[in-house]
């Protein structure tokens, strides 16, 4: 199972395996047909609540490390996109502008470990 994480602006590449849009949000400014996307998932992003919560805050991170872990628990997206690692390398794509302090480290963390 390997998932790494790639900011969607960033070019699409072969070595990209499956490109797995993780934002609940479409990117601002990026037509559709440009992302060359696999899938969109936004059931595994974060909630419109816990998002504005955080807000980017780096104060907050690990806090909302922890709330994001605890929505990803049952979550039935969250299966699926394991499931879709197997033996296969996914691209987890996401827009902040943040690359260490978002959602996508989070997921990718979590889904490393299981």
């Amino acid at each position: 199972m390997s998932f790494r994480i790639k900011r969607v602006y960033e070019p699409a590449e072969a070595a990209d395996g499956i490109r797995v849009l993780v934002d609940r949000l479409w990117a601002r400014g990026l037509k559709k047909s440009d992302a060359k996307l696999d899938a969109w998932m936004k059931d595994v992003a974060p909630s419109t609540k816990l998002r504005l919560w955080y807000g980017h805050d780096p104060g907050r991170f690990a806090e909302f490390r922890r709330r994001y872990a605890a929505e990803l628990k049952g979550n039935p997206a969250f299966d699926e996109l394991r499931k879709l690692g197997k033996g296969k390398l996914v691209t987890l794509l996401y827009s902040s502008r943040e690359p260490k302090l978002n959602h996508a480290v989070v997921l990718q963390s979590l889904l490393r470990r299981k």
